[in-house]
This record gives structure tokens, C-alpha cells and sequence, in this order.
């Protein structure tokens, strides 16, 4: 072997070796703030108190968690903020998709300007729409009920419309021709040939609706004021107290939170590859 490949080798090798040591770098450096979370929710209120702090609990107090979840109707809360966020999702993912078909597939006048028009709402700052919003649900009686949470999101997202919109067009031309030539409408065509074919771009809008839901908190803030009604984000604010705050409950149940999201994440990452896979296929 010559001395050129071998000097090609090493400098592949150290390439590599720096990248991967950077890579890690970063990640611990990201990933800190989380291991601090952790860290504090083991540890005792006189630990958290010292200084300097300490990285590492002097002794593991997993009865935090346990403490933490009987302070409060935490189980009523959890329950509130996965009807919450299952309902959000349901909607988000068939409102979104079937929109985004109407763009995607049916060639109708004015199809472009619309779609530019719903594009153009996402330059409109959510807090815009706040007031607005609160007082029609207001009027309508909603307050003080899961309906503000849940309906809007039946109704579509800009972002979402597009993010389905590009998959659908990754497919094939053809396969939507033959299945009218076979006498399909356009429903049958959207749940029985689209959808199956898009379930990477569905389930990373759910997972990212999921993951919007759960971690509200202005919404539920805004719109709920029974205390058995509260989502768990609100349920973490009554760890906070005007004079002190109990910081190893309060990170005992922001791990908590936080697990799902987690879980979640790693369980369903792969579709996130895939879902950004919007090359190929024949537009509409």
C-alpha cells in the first residue's frame, strides 16, 4: 500500500475523529440543561440550596416523584392533557391532510392565489389573533372548556397544509388517473390511496401536534379556570410560589412531563427522514 493512500487514510480517520468530537461536544452541551432537570429532581432541598452546586445528587431521592405526584390531582391533570393533545392531534392530522388534497391533487381556478393566501398566514404573529380569538369563543361560551384547545386545530395550519401538500405531490400521477378511470370520487381517492401513501408526513404532523398540545400553556392559562379541568403545564406553575419555589418537585414533574415527549421522539424518528424525503413522483 502506498504512502499516499495511507496519508489519505489517516487524514479520513482524523477528519471523522474531530467531527464525531464535536458532535459530542455539542450534545452535551445541549443536553445539560436537561441533565441539571434530572439531577435537581434526586436531589433534597438543602442539596439544591448549597453552594457551590453539584452536579450530581449526594443521594438518589426518587421519593420526590412519588411526593410530588400526591401533592396535587396530578392523575385528573394527566388524563386532561392527553384528551387534550389526542383530540388536537385527530384533527390536526385529517383536517390538515385533507386540505392539503384539495391543493395537492384537484386542479380548480384560483388554486395558486389561494395557496399563497394561506401561506401568507403565516407571516401573522400568533399574539395577533389572541384577543380576537378569545373574545369569539367568549361570545359563543366556550371559556372555561376544552373546546378553544381542540377545535382550532380541525381547522387546519398553514404549515401543516404545506408540509402534506409537497408529500402528496411526490406521488405519482398515474396511480390518482387510474382511480377515476376505476369510478372513484375524491374521497375514496384521499383515504384510500393518498393517505396510506403519506403516513411519514402524517405522523410527523401528529407528532409535532402532539408535542404542541402537550407543552401549551397560554392556551389552557387563557381559556380554563375550573382547577379540575388544568393540564399538567398549568398544574407545574403551582410549584412556583411568590416567596420560594420547591425546585426538586418542580423538576420531579418537568422529568415527568418531559418523558413522553422523549419517548415519543425516539420511538417515531425514523419518519422524520422520511417525511423530509419530498423528491420523485409526478406533480399534479
Amino acid at each position: 500500500m502506498s504512502n499516499s493512500v495511507i496519508g489519505s487514510k489517516k487524514k479520513r480517520m482524523t477528519k471523522k475523529t474531530l467531527i464525531y468530537l464535536i458532535l459530542i461536544g455539542g450534545s452535551l452541551i445541549i443536553l445539560s440543561p436537561v441533565w441539571w432537570m434530572i439531577a435537581t429532581s434526586l436531589k433534597t432541598p438543602q442539596e439544591i440550596a448549597q453552594y457551590p452546586p453539584s452536579f450530581w445528587p449526594d443521594s438518589f431521592r426518587f421519593s420526590n416523584y412519588l411526593e410530588t405526584w400526591q401533592t396535587a390531582p396530578f392523575t385528573r391533570w394527566t388524563l386532561n392533557t392527553l384528551l387534550i393533545s389526542a383530540l388536537s392531534t385527530i384533527g390536526s392530522v385529517l383536517a390538515n391532510a385533507f386540505i392539503a388534497y384539495g391543493f395537492a391533487v384537484i386542479k380548480f381556478k384560483g388554486r395558486n392565489l389561494l395557496f399563497g393566501i394561506v401561506m401568507a398566514t403565516m407571516l401573522i404573529p400568533g399574539f395577533v389573533t389572541l384577543v380576537p380569538q378569545y373574545i369569539i369563543f367568549a361570545k359563543i361560551g366556550w371559556v372555561n372548556t376544552y373546546l378553544p384547545l381542540i377545535v382550532p386545530s380541525f381547522l387546519g395550519s398553514a404549515f401543516f397544509i404545506f408540509l402534506i401538500r409537497q408529500f402528496m405531490r411526490t406521488i405519482p400521477k398515474d396511480m390518482v388517473e387510474a382511480a377515476k378511470m376505476d369510478g372513484a370520487n375524491h374521497f375514496q381517492i384521499w383515504w384510500q390511496i393518498i393517505l396510506p401513501q403519506i403516513k411519514p408526513a402524517l405522523i410527523t404532523v401528529a407528532i409535532f401536534s402532539f408535542n404542541g398540545s402537550w407543552n401549551d400553556l397560554l392556551g389552557p392559562l387563557l381559556y380554563l379556570n375550573d382547577e379540575n379541568l388544568y393540564t399538567l403545564q398549568i398544574g407545574l406553575q403551582t410549584f412556583k410560589g411568590t416567596v420560594s419555589t420547591q425546585w426538586n418537585y418542580l423538576m420531579a414533574m418537568s422529568t415527568t412531563v418531559l418523558l413522553p415527549i422523549i419517548l415519543l421522539f425516539f420511538y417515531f424518528q425514523r419518519y422524520f427522514i422520511e417525511g423530509s424525503n419530498l423528491t420523485g413522483g409526478q406533480k399534479f
